[in-house]
C-alpha cells in the first residue's frame, strides 16, 4: 500500500518527467494551478449547486444583482489586471483571444466591460466569473497544455483571488 506521503511524491516526479513543461514551471506556479482545482470545485459545489455553465453563472450573478449582495467592487484590483492584460492600445490582445469565450460566454458583455464601454457592477462581476469559467474550461479541456502553462502564474493567482472572496460571500462554508 501507498502512503499519502510517498503518493504524492510520484505523482509529483512522474509529471516533472513526463508532462510537458511541467519540470520549468516554479513551484509557485504550480500552487497557484493546484489551488485553482480545489477552489474551483468547491464553488462549483457549494455556490453554483455542482453544476456550473455560462448561463447559469449569469443568473447566479443577477440573483446576487438583485438581492444586493453582487458587491462588484471588491474585485476592482482583478478587474483591473484583466482589463491590462486582455485589452491593450485600443485592441483585444493575443492573450483575450486564447480564452476562447464563446457568444454563450457572455461575450458581448465581456468585451463591453474589458474595453471599457461598460462600467455596470453586474457586468463587471459577470466578465470576472467569465474568465474564471473560461481559466477553467481551458484547463480541464487541455488547452492551457498548448503552451504549457507559460505565464500563468498571475492568472490563476487572480481567479483565486475571486473565487475566495465568492465562496466566503456565497458558498455557505461550514468549520
Amino acid at each position: 500500500m501507498i502512503n499519502k506521503k510517498r503518493g504524492k511524491e510520484m505523482s509529483m516526479q512522474w509529471l516533472l518527467e513526463k508532462a510537458p513543461g511541467f519540470q520549468v514551471l516554479r513551484e509557485q506556479d504550480r500552487d497557484a494551478i493546484f489551488s485553482f482545482t480545489f477552489l474551483w470545485t468547491l464553488f462549483e459545489a457549494r455556490v453554483m449547486g455542482n453544476f456550473a455553465r455560462a448561463d447559469l453563472i449569469r443568473v447566479k450573478v443577477d440573483e446576487w444583482y438583485d438581492a444586493g449582495t453582487l458587491n462588484a467592487d471588491r474585485y476592482d484590483a482583478e478587474l483591473a489586471y484583466f482589463r491590462q492584460r486582455y485589452y491593450a492600445n485600443g485592441d483585444f490582445t493575443i492573450h483575450f483571444r486564447r480564452l476562447r469565450l464563446r457568444a454563450v460566454d457572455q461575450l458581448d458583455i465581456v468585451q463591453s466591460v474589458l474595453d471599457g464601454r461598460s462600467n455596470d457592477p453586474r457586468d463587471r462581476l459577470l466578465t470576472l466569473l467569465m474568465i474564471v469559467w473560461r481559466f477553467r474550461n481551458n484547463f480541464f479541456h487541455g488547452e492551457k497544455w498548448s503552451y504549457r502553462f507559460q505565464d500563468q502564474l498571475s492568472n490563476f493567482t487572480h481567479a483565486n483571488a475571486i473565487l475566495i472572496r465568492l465562496l466566503e460571500r456565497h458558498g455557505q462554508l461550514t468549520a
